[in-house]
């Protein structure tokens, strides 16, 4: 039996900030998966399930907003082991994650255990079950996608952290785009297997491009003078704890790969800085004191990553999503 096609992620509209960072963190998964803020109708799954196209699984799996433990973790038959003398494991959702992408469609309504416990196996790529003294560990290496709506309820700041990345989409497209969008959309539906043949070529660019990186990611290292630029403005944006940091510098070293560059430049760390600065700026931030308020840049200059949306772009003070945020971000050079 044939997969039925899925529409192909070289043939999406616009969403060039969103389609970078699942591009980064296919190169790295240790960068630690992207949350995906903005409103429904958006496209968010058929960017993920694009994204699974370009990995060597190609292994796409969702996870059911009412999952249990039980479901995403698997099971041990604990009468099997007693009669057996060995744990008989049934798969769950990170099982069959492993080697593709597992997509959370509305995280924020998952049940704060479950999305800690998804968070930790996403980290360490291993799934260990507990059960009575009896274990079984397996691999669960996978690219995590989550997807919210703040308007539907908040992630807790600790869990909200844990994600490398994070983008916001804006609803408003601008007509053309909007046009445009509408017509692949209904190429596709008319003909699914007709429209991933006409995009395959640009399809296996892709696949050939993240292959490249993840194959050229060892080769660069994490040099000592990327980290003091990128530590020095974590500083600056007043973010708590370390992660932001390692997660910025990974980002930048996959941004490198992806670019086929030999070293981390600071193209790199600019083009990935509001991904992973967007969602631990500390709110109402004051000015430094090396700078008076009048010489902080306005939001005006702000990183346009923090108002792109999925189908176009707008300026960030239009964006309602990261309204909660008003620390404006560093300025890109130009």
């Amino acid at each position: 039996m044939t997969d039925t096609p899925h529409f192909p992620l070289s043939a999406v509209v616009g969403a060039d900030d969103l389609k970078l960072a699942l591009y980064l963190t296919a190169i790295d998964p240790k960068i630690g998966g992207v949350l995906i803020e903005g409103p429904r109708g958006m496209a968010k799954s058929t960017l993920a399930r694009g994204l699974a196209d370009l990995l060597a699984s190609g292994q796409f799996v969702t996870l059911p907003l009412g999952a249990t433990e039980e479901r995403l973790v698997g099971t041990l038959d604990l009468d099997a082991a007693l009669s057996e003398g060995r744990a008989q494991f049934s798969p769950g959702v990170l099982a069959k994650a492993d080697g593709g992408v597992l997509y959370v469609d509305e995280v924020n309504l998952l049940p704060d255990h479950l999305v800690d416990l998804l968070l930790d196996v996403a980290a360490s790529g291993t799934n260990l079950i507990e059960r009575d003294g009896i274990s079984h560990r397996h691999s669960a290496k996978f690219v995590l996608i989550g997807t919210m709506n703040p308007e539907e309820g908040e992630l807790r700041p600790q869990l909200l952290d844990r994600f490398g990345l994070n983008v916001a989409l804006s609803g408003h497209t601008a007509p053309a785009e909007r046009g445009q969008i509408i017509r692949r959309r209904l190429d596709f539906d008319s003909d699914p297997q007709g429209f991933c043949a006409e995009w395959e070529s640009q399809q296996h660019a892709l696949r050939e491009r993240c292959q490249k990186a993840r194959s050229a990611l060892a080769g660069i290292p994490l040099d000592d003078a990327a980290l003091a630029q990128i530590t020095e403005r974590c500083f600056a944006a007043g973010v708590d704890g370390l992660r932001a940091d390692l997660v910025w510098l990974r980002a930048a070293r996959a941004h490198a790969a992806w670019r086929g560059a030999p070293a981390i430049g600071e193209e790199d760390i600019d083009a990935v800085a509001e991904f992973a600065l967007r969602h631990r700026r500390r709110e109402h931030l004051p000015p430094t004191p090396q700078q008076s308020p009048a010489a902080q840049p306005s939001n005006q200059n702000a990183n346009p990553s923090e108002g792109q949306g999925q189908w176009g772009e707008m300026p960030a003070q239009a964006l309602p999503v990261g309204a909660r945020r008003e620390v404006p971000s560093w300025p890109k050079k130009p």
